[in-house]
């Protein structure tokens, strides 16, 4: 049996690991022939195809970003119900038949996801297995690189604690979640942090200047706050900038911003993301071998499995008020908006 695999949308860390974690496994448990595509889904379109062998995975465990590249490349986008290309379809298809591969097995987030799915529809045998640090997508309790990224941002939150308390200063600190905030509220937590902002909760800046205020008045004169990239602003500024201004506005005090960034994309995944991902791509494999096609791989509690892919394609994950990190922060008195 022949399988491609493919890495598309933004790096993150434990892409590697789960190309070996399939490779692995396909090669020396199932004896089937597995090739790489380059630059995610464009890779089928140029024909960027190659073999890889044992290897060619060797030093992939801890290894950051992705050795077959990546690309936002949307073969099967629309706009309004016209395709944006008619013939990038076909050509797809025509390399895949070109290149006798029985199944492609597509790494990535939400947008990957979606394009995997309309792939599957045209006939296309496909095992997905999701990789994104915002922890957004549907279906599976966390995704691999989730886990880097906290603990990324995490680190840096508790560098900006002590200086913060040198300067009696408030530290806003931002970090990365467009639509889901799940990365500010884990590291957040994590770190101590006393107000997280997340795009799912609506704030009130003069409930935030209050808690800041309040703090003051208990002994405590620095204050950190932990903000997603993806919470509402005005005239177009990044949230950390927003918030520091507002801040300032609100309380007097002297507030600074810090923008963490692509930083929680890079470097080595941690030990929790090495193994999620080592488990994810052997289970992915193993759906190749029971022809079990269309499916997306998720952890479900302790537990690897899969689920239909046209059932997460579109869908994101959000936080909702009800966690129990939620709730456990306000008894402590995090302040979330």
């Amino acid at each position: 049996m022949k399988i491609g695999i493919l890495t598309s949308g933004g790096d993150c860390p434990g892409i590697n690991a789960t190309i070996r974690g399939v490779c692995k496994t396909a090669i020396n448990y199932y004896g089937m022939e597995v090739y790489g595509i380059h630059s995610g889904f464009r890779g089928l379109l140029d024909n960027d195809v190659i073999p890889l062998t044992e290897s060619s995975l060797t030093g992939l465990l801890n290894m950051g970003g992705t050795i077959l590249g990546t690309s936002r490349e949307k073969p099967f986008r629309r706009r309004g119900n016209v395709a944006m290309s008619e013939d990038k379809p076909a050509m797809l298809l025509n390399t895949i038949h070109e290149r006798g591969l029985d199944c492609i097995v597509c790494i990535g987030g939400n947008g990957t996801l979606k394009t995997a799915a309309k792939l599957q529809e045209a006939g296309v045998n496909v095992v997905s297995i999701p990789k994104t640090i915002d922890n957004d997508v549907w279906g599976t309790d966390i995704s691999f690189g989730f886990d880097s990224a906290v603990s990324i941002a995490t680190d840096a939150i508790d560098r900006l604690h002590s200086t913060a308390s040198s300067h009696q200063r408030v530290m806003v600190i931002e970090v990365m979640g467009h639509k889901a905030g799940w990365i500010a509220l884990y590291s957040g937590m994590a770190g101590g942090g006393d107000i997280i902002l997340l795009p799912e909760i609506p704030f009130d800046m003069h409930r935030i200047g209050d808690t800041i205020i309040n703090r003051l008045k208990k002994g405590k004169p620095y204050s950190i706050v932990v903000v997603a990239e993806g919470i509402p602003t005005r005239d177009g500024k990044k949230a950390a900038q927003f918030i520091a201004e507002e801040i300032e506005y609100e309380t007097g005090f002297e507030t600074r911003e810090t923008v963490l960034g692509y930083i929680q994309r890079g470097g080595s995944p941690t030990a929790f993301d090495r193994n999620l991902a080592t488990r994810m791509g052997g289970h992915a494999t193993e759906l190749i071998a029971q022809g079990q096609f269309g499916r997306m791989v998720a952890l479900q509690g302790d537990v690897i499995g899969s689920i239909p892919l046209q059932e997460t394609a579109g869908k994101l994950k959000l936080v909702t008020e009800n966690h129990d990190l939620i709730i456990q922060g306000r008894r402590m008195g995090v302040c979330f908006g």
